[in-house]
């Protein structure tokens, strides 16, 4: 068998078993048809493993799946999964056909334009309900069905927004069982809603920063202030900004001639 998720793929909607299923084939390739046919899905079908097990080489097993597939029994590709993370990644599929197709019912099936009734759609379990069916093995006075798990579900989910750990849900659930438990539900479902955390304070709003030019203290943009610079700056004449401090010494000098012009005026009077 292949490693869990890979190895042979049946494709659906194929003809009963019979005896004469691969006639149409040279010799070689309808022995290691019936061969592949009778394999289990998920079993390894490489040439390699296939060398190790049937009485032909790998060049000659290559040539022959290479047939096969010419012959509209088989396919080789790629298949796009959902993983457990939330991301996907791409693994290698071989999908087989008892019933020789053309290209155009493989384009279909790639597609996904062909039903699979064959195969029940895989059952998606939450980390909520995996919890909750886990707390019989580990404790079984808290065994649950699978409807109980699937009624209780949202309950965990919430504690899990408002924070909490599988370890603090599972702590929550199992300290201090009263003996016997006579509703494993019940009990289950009030400690879930009485001992359910409170809401995360909300997040506090960042604080309001303004950047300045480093050169001339013009705010702006953190676009406009490359390297905290303005452009004027930047090309060596900075504009006149009404709201930019003036420098101690212009001020000096602007005290310097009021004083001047204001003796001027009382020398004259004088006279």
């Amino acid at each position: 068998m292949a490693k869990p998720g890979y190895g042979k793929r049946s494709a659906p909607d194929q003809a009963p078993r019979t005896a004469h299923d691969f006639a149409h084939l040279p010799p070689r390739e309808a022995a290691i048809a019936a061969y592949l046919d009778r394999l289990d899905d998920g079993a390894d079908i490489s040439v390699k493993t296939l060398a190790k097990v049937l009485t032909y080489g790998q060049c000659a097993l290559g040539t022959a799946l290479n047939r096969l597939q010419q012959a509209g029994h088989l396919r080789r590709g790629r298949e796009k999964l959902a993983s457990a993370s939330g991301g996907n990644r791409w693994i290698t599929r071989s999908w087989w056909s008892r019933t020789a197709r053309d290209d155009d019912w493989w384009a279909a099936f790639i597609r996904g334009d062909v039903a699979e009734e064959s195969r029940p759609a895989p059952q998606t379990r939450s980390r909520a309900y995996i919890l909750l069916a886990a707390l019989g093995r580990e404790t079984p006075a808290l065994s649950l069905s699978a409807a109980d798990c699937a009624a209780l579900a949202p309950l965990v989910t919430e504690w899990y927004a408002r924070g909490a750990t599988d370890t603090a849900v599972r702590h929550a659930l199992t300290a201090g069982l009263p003996v016997p438990v006579h509703s494993p539900f019940a009990f289950l479902q009030k400690r879930l809603t009485a001992k359910l955390p409170p809401e995360p304070e909300p997040a506090p709003r960042p604080p309001r920063r303004l950047l300045e030019c480093a050169e001339c203290g013009v705010p702006g943009r953190p676009e406009a202030l490359p390297g905290g610079v303005c452009a004027g700056c930047r090309d060596g004449h900075a504009p006149a900004h009404g709201n930019a401090p003036v420098p101690a010494s212009a001020v000096h000098a602007h005290v310097a001639r009021i004083r001047a012009a204001i003796s001027q005026h009382r020398d004259r009077t004088l006279v």
